[in-house]
């Protein structure tokens, strides 16, 4: 925030705000509009798409602002020149606009997500994901396209992965090595679905399959694989700690890691259920000089040499248009460092059948795990983010993982060719 307000307050006098086209108009789309339309000076929500143009207009009109239906890009630049708030059921006339600075998916979509951010590129558009599903299944192959054309494509601050990334920089500004960097959840629980979550999704107005991918374990191996391929981190193991609880501070968290273990491995994604503060992230990090570790036990982060750090929070869609500035007026993104270092696999939450058609994750036949490239590479696992719309070709055992060998893959999908493109430039999973 620092430095990022005081730009984006001096765009607002120049009069040349940051414009931002938003794709999908879900929960936490509605919050960004409201966020940037009353409290961010220097940004403009300038062009929404969802696939029912009803949903983007009730997002807008939720921030007070009544926008035009538009359908070509004649119509689209017209209301962007005239600083009107323009709402669309084409995606792409975002992408082209030669007057949206920003795009921010907001879909959690693989396969449509992957469309829209190439297309983004071609346009020279530069991308805030607020999507951490295409981010961990495609992500690093993405940024190959970004740097190609010349733009960025970013994980989000207020997003955990944006938040841990966040403090990951900042440790490491301290002169400390971070050795842990982790999630904090209220709850986990491999087996919920959306039946079980419907409650929880009509109490706060979202979408109960994203509700099911935050309590079943896909939603932060999707978060955390974001982190270890932006800050070069694996996991110690598959499914990483699988919701070990622990209900005292964070600050208590040190003593459960060995730094033996953590410097051989070179840094852990890590998560824990019930940890204060709740819904934080922390970093365990590691100071090596024993003069800096005396001035840190002064400083009350104890004698080391593990010591604990932390972010109390994580704002969603508050701290989005952050990002958007930093991107667009700095040139500042999180950016994977070389491949995809952890990816997530799928595995069966029920007995599943031959012929059985897989529904998306965060429903009912499937949850993710957090896996270490090399091992999703040698076993051909198939990734959580590209199971919906695959056929199985036999048996799957509850909590057994699939692989390509198990499935039948949807023709002609982008996301696919696209992991083959990764595969190719990093040695990832081959899916064929």
């Amino acid at each position: 925030m620092i430095i990022v307000d005081n730009a984006l307050k001096a765009r607002e006098a120049q009069g040349k705000p940051i414009r931002v086209g938003m794709i999908g108009a879900g929960f936490m789309g509605r919050g960004l509009v409201n966020q940037i339309v009353h409290s961010v000076p220097g940004e403009r929500m300038s062009a929404i798409y969802n696939r029912h143009a009803q949903k983007a207009i009730d997002a807008y009109r939720y921030a007070g602002v009544d926008p035009v239906v538009v359908t070509t890009q004649g119509e689209l630049e017209d209301a962007i020149g005239k600083q009107r708030a323009a709402v669309t059921e084409d995606p792409f006339l975002l992408c082209r606009s030669e007057q949206i600075d920003c795009l921010v998916d907001v879909t959690g979509a693989v396969e449509f997500g992957a469309h829209v951010v190439l297309e983004a590129f071609k346009h020279k558009k530069h991308v805030v994901l607020m999507n951490a599903e295409l981010d961990a299944t495609i992500g690093p192959i993405l940024q190959v396209y970004a740097r190609k054309y010349g733009v960025l494509l970013s994980a989000c601050d207020g997003d955990q992965p944006g938040v841990e990334i966040n403090l990951h920089r900042y440790v490491r500004g301290l002169g400390l090595i971070p050795r842990v960097m982790g999630n904090i959840k209220g709850l986990q629980d491999r087996y919920r679905n959306p039946t079980t979550q419907k409650g929880f999704a009509e109490k706060w107005g979202q979408n109960p399959s994203m509700v099911t991918s935050f309590a079943d374990g896909s939603k932060v191996s999707f978060e955390q694989a974001i982190v270890a391929n932006a800050c070069g981190l694996v996991v110690k193991s598959r499914g990483m700690s699988r919701g070990y609880e622990h209900r005292g501070h964070g600050d208590e968290l040190a003593k459960y890691y060995d730094v033996d273990e953590l410097r051989e491995l070179g840094g852990i994604i890590d998560y824990v259920v019930g940890a204060q503060p709740n819904p934080g992230v922390y970093c365990i990090a590691e100071h090596t000089d024993p003069k800096q570790r005396h001035y840190l036990n002064l400083y009350k982060l104890g004698e080391g040499p593990l010591y604990s750090l932390y972010t109390p929070w994580h704002l969603c869609h508050f701290e989005v248009p952050n990002t958007v500035a930093r991107v667009t007026l700095f040139g500042d993104a999180d950016i994977p460092l070389a491949g995809p270092r952890v990816q997530v696999c799928a595995c069966a939450k029920r007995d599943l059948k031959a012929g059985e058609v897989l529904d998306e994750y965060g429903n009912y036949m499937t949850y993710g795990e957090a896996v270490n490239s090399p091992e999703m590479r040698r076993e051909r696992y198939l990734p959580e983010g590209l199971v919906e719309g695959c056929k199985l070709k036999r048996n799957i055992a509850k909590d057994a993982v699939l692989t390509y060998d198990d499935v039948e893959l949807p023709p002609n999908r982008l996301a696919d060719k696209l992991r083959v493109e990764q595969y190719e430039r990093f040695g990832d999973v081959k899916p064929r």
